[in-house]
């Protein structure tokens, strides 16, 4: 069997379509078609089947792109454990970071792989995650950092591995906070809130803790970016939620104060591989260091 044939195979099939995988490795559709023809007549069955313009794989070429798939996971695998040789060479590390993730927060989580004995260079992209999923599943990225698992509706074969968690605390402007006398967290039916936006796990965990709490609250705004947020949140917009275990960047000359913690709200975190076995050094590092930092809790608590 003709490798580079498979190879062709293997792009359409991960790409939905000849004119899609020509684009992805510059090959043309032509050339495409006429190589997956030629792997065809070799193997002596159809592996792709046309529906009006769209391609399907046959029951063969589910088999085939099966196969394709653990042979060219294992290439990307043995040419990553290369990479490491000669010694003295710096590792590239390629990362992704959803972009719901508090930049301070990632890099904590980052942060033992570029603590090794050995040059680093590391690439980060920030992006949503059903699109660095799709760059991972390309080997274009050695891993994700989340805040969630891989989507059970997204359909690229990853694994989670689980590097901590940390609760919420709820930050706001001193004089803000002076706004309500009651106590946390009755008082946030009583302030404007600001929250992270609708895609991220601290969003989804907040707005199923407010309904537990039957607390009406008024959203001045939503960010994806939690600087923004942060921002916003110093000039008396509204109180803001954060992972505690960032508290500590906010100390009171920050001209924030913390008006209360949620130990019941658990915000994981996770970094997504391809891979079932784990060869980056940085990888390595980094899921065999869980950052105890992300458990930190704070005072003023509430359930």
């Amino acid at each position: 069997m003709n490798l580079k044939h498979l190879y062709y195979f293997w792009k359409v099939a991960k790409h939905g379509g000849v004119m899609r995988a020509g684009e992805a490795i510059h090959i043309s559709p032509q050339t495409l078609s006429g190589q997956i023809k030629l792997l065809e007549d070799q193997l002596g069955t159809a592996l792709f089947k046309r529906q009006g313009r769209a391609l399907e794989l046959t029951e063969a070429g589910k088999l085939a792109l099966e196969y394709a798939d653990e042979m060219f996971t294992l290439e990307a695998e043995l040419d990553q454990a290369l990479r490491q040789y000669p010694k003295g060479r710096a590792i590239e590390f390629r990362v992704g970071v959803s972009d719901a993730l508090p930049k301070s927060l990632a890099y904590r989580l980052l942060r033992p792989a570029i603590k090794l004995d050995q040059p680093i260079r590391i690439i980060c992209r920030e992006w949503r995650l059903d699109r660095l999923l799709a760059e991972l599943a390309l080997h274009r990225l050695d891993l994700v950092i989340s805040d969630s698992p891989v989507p059970s509706n997204i359909d690229v074969k990853a694994y989670s591995h689980s590097l901590g968690e940390s609760g919420v605390t709820f930050m706001a402007h001193p004089e803000l906070a002076k706004k309500s006398t009651l106590p946390f967290p009755e008082n946030l039916e009583h302030l404007p809130l600001l929250l992270p936006g609708e895609d991220s796990a601290i969003r989804k965990a907040i707005n199923e803790w407010l309904g537990q709490q039957r607390l009406r609250v008024s959203i001045a705004g939503e960010f994806d970016d939690a600087a923004l947020m942060a921002a916003f949140g110093r000039e008396q917009v509204g109180v803001f939620p954060i992972p505690s275990a960032l508290a500590v960047e906010y100390p009171p000359e920050s001209g924030l104060v913390q008006i209360g913690n949620v130990e019941t709200i658990r915000i994981k975190y996770y970094a997504l591989t391809i891979k079932r076995r784990l060869t980056h050094p940085c990888v390595l590092a980094i899921t065999s260091h869980v950052d105890n930092t992300l458990n930190v809790t704070a005072t003023g608590s509430a359930k």
